[in-house]
């Protein structure tokens, strides 16, 4: 019987990832956004953003593959022209 010693063992914690609100405050992540990541950031249902890229009125995304990614420099850009939009409005 093989018996592995701790020091070889493979960690099998799975990663804590950042929260995505946090990230887009403090500058762009280096990784394209998911769905879920939208939902989170704007605090909304993940039913929400799906419906948003229906209608197309919220930021824009794209895929890759069978995969729905956003970019985050489009999402910034996205929140700024919508804060534009409201103060104009005002």
């Amino acid at each position: 019987m093989y018996f592995q010693r701790a020091e070889d063992a493979v960690s099998t914690t799975t990663p804590v990832r950042a929260d995505p609100r946090a990230t887009l405050r403090g500058g762009l992540p280096d990784r394209y956004l998911t769905p879920d990541d939208i939902a989170e950031i704007f605090g909304v249902p993940l039913e929400t953003v799906y419906q948003w890229r229906k209608k197309r009125t919220g930021p824009p995304g794209f895929r890759i593959g069978k995969h729905l990614r956003y970019d985050p420099s489009d999402v910034r850009a996205y929140v700024t022209q919508r804060k534009s939009a409201d103060q104009a409005a005002a």
